[in-house]
């Protein structure tokens, strides 16, 4: 299997939750069913809520082998031990980030853009991710990308040194719809709602990553 810059499978995002006792229950439930990595999104808080949570994220991330970013802001990522961070169009210059955190893992928001895409992997990015897919409760105005664009991308990744940069999906994303994502060639799903509201976090974890999980040796024909 091709190695990635970037966890291969399903890629949680947190909710809008100010209970962080309940967030880290939750993240440990998600781990267990196959979650890969883990980002913090926060945007309408104070900056001390959202510090509260990174600390606490960063630590659970690490105890538990969970790959952990911080949206937007790649100074408390850097701050609170985070391993990366995700930037969408307007939180800052990808390239500049890079200079200043070259350790970090940097995800870029490409929207339906395969032109922005090819900047940011340009610029120094490990992940592209496009969306939303589906209609996304988080987002509903959030531009549409087709699941044709998803094939487009994994070869614009792939043209790049290797390990490659991965190719994520988000918008949408459920444990019933996942298993579409992948065929159409993405690496990775981000989920919010489709995770963090399931009945079972931990099922609902499992359900998302089955579709990138190889194929056992002992599986019919």
């Amino acid at each position: 299997m091709t190695a990635l810059r970037f966890p291969r499978g399903l890629y949680g995002v947190t909710p809008e939750w100010d209970d962080t006792d309940r967030l880290l229950r939750a993240v440990r439930q998600a781990a267990a069913g196959g979650m890969r990595s883990l980002q913090l999104r926060r945007k309408d808080v104070p900056a001390a809520t959202r510090r509260e949570q990174a600390l606490a994220l960063a630590r659970i991330c690490r105890e538990l082998g969970v790959v952990f970013l911080v949206n937007d802001h790649w100074e408390l990522a850097l701050e609170a031990g985070a391993d990366g961070v995700h930037l969408g169009r307007d939180d800052g210059d990808l390239a500049r980030v890079r200079a200043q955190a070259p350790d970090l893992v940097i995800g870029a928001s490409c929207y339906d853009d395969i032109g922005r895409a090819r900047d940011m992997l340009d610029a120094g990015a490990d992940y592209i991710a496009f969306g939303a897919v589906f209609p996304s409760p988080t987002k509903p105005a959030a531009v549409r990308a087709p699941l044709d664009l998803f094939a487009r991308a994994r070869e614009l990744a792939a043209s790049r040194a290797a390990p490659r940069p991965a190719v994520v999906a988000i918008g949408g994303i459920t444990p019933a719809n996942a298993a579409l994502v992948a065929q159409a060639g993405a690496d990775a799903v981000a989920v919010i709602t489709g995770l963090f509201e399931a009945a079972d976090v931990g099922r609902a974890a499992m359900e998302c990553t089955r579709p990138f999980l190889p194929p056992r040796a002992d599986a019919p024909d």
